[in-house]
């Protein structure tokens, strides 16, 4: 091989490292409206005739974006799956940012972030990212190690929302904890040993969530950094919940206290006033 074939090969090499396949129609629809990625191509199976594409291609269209129509094959072997519905797209990878970011990317009067302690299946991931995003969380913790990372099978998992939430990728947990202290974040683990259930703490205050891993859970490190754990009752044999499904339920629990908190108490009619 030539010093100039090793060049190329290395080039190519490096261009795969960079980039990325997203794949699904919302995934790829919310990647193109947020606008955070470089788009090298979208490519749509040929069998897809119906109208659910044309708002991705459009977009394109509109983007200047390269729309290929190729076998459903090809998508297959490229996305390594059949769930794909029919188009793909080639594209930079997530980026991240720093935990300073996701402080400042708060939302509303309080910080609400959501850390996840080596959550490792990307459809967990997926899950999670999608309700923490529904649920008004101001960004999301991952590890760089040990963990899963924003891949297409988390995109398409989370339907698109970890497009629009800011992720934060760090190198150690439980010092991210410590300087999240430092900030004046409450540390809520979520861990059935917790002395109190998920909907007895007051969430109407500076938190992060955290999360542990599939059937481990919270590190024994990370756990002592909480500043309260909570847990989530189980009536049933089966000792736990899927972390996306204890994951929501939590995140959900914030919102709604949150939004509680927000509404104006209730006036007291004439009759009451006049009775006191």
């Amino acid at each position: 091989m030539s010093i100039l074939q090793r060049r190329l090969s290395a080039c190519a090499v490096h261009y795969k490292d960079m980039s990325e396949v997203i794949y699904g129609i919302h995934a790829i629809g919310e990647a193109l409206k947020r606008g955070g990625r470089r788009f090298d191509y979208v490519a749509v199976s040929r069998d897809r005739t119906d109208n659910r594409l044309q708002s991705i291609l459009d977009d394109c269209r509109a983007q200047g974006i390269s729309v290929r129509f190729v076998p459903r094959e090809d998508l297959d072997r490229e996305t390594r799956t059949n769930t794909h519905q029919g188009v793909m797209a080639f594209t930079s990878r997530k980026e991240y940012t720093d935990v300073e970011g996701l402080l400042e990317n708060k939302h509303g009067e309080y910080t609400f972030l959501l850390v996840l302690d080596g959550v490792e299946d990307p459809h967990n991931l997926g899950a999670l990212i999608r309700s923490a995003d529904g649920s008004g969380v101001d960004g999301v913790v991952i590890p760089e190690r040990r963990a899963a990372g924003i891949t297409g099978t988390v995109v398409k998992a989370s339907a698109g929302a970890s497009e629009n939430i800011a992720i934060a990728r760090v190198v150690n947990i439980a010092r991210t904890l410590d300087d999240l202290k430092a900030q004046n974040v409450w540390v809520v683990g979520l861990d059935e040993r917790g002395d109190k259930t998920y909907d007895e703490l007051d969430y109407n205050m500076n938190c992060a969530i955290v999360m542990g891993a599939e059937g481990k859970g919270l590190h024994d490190l990370v756990r002592r950094k909480c500043d309260m754990l909570v847990s989530i009752p189980m009536m049933g044999a089966v000792a736990s919940l899927n972390v996306s499904v204890a994951g929501g339920i939590v995140m959900y629990e914030v919102l709604r206290q949150r939004r509680q908190a927000q509404k104006p108490a209730p006036k007291k009619s004439a009759r009451k006033r006049k009775e006191e």
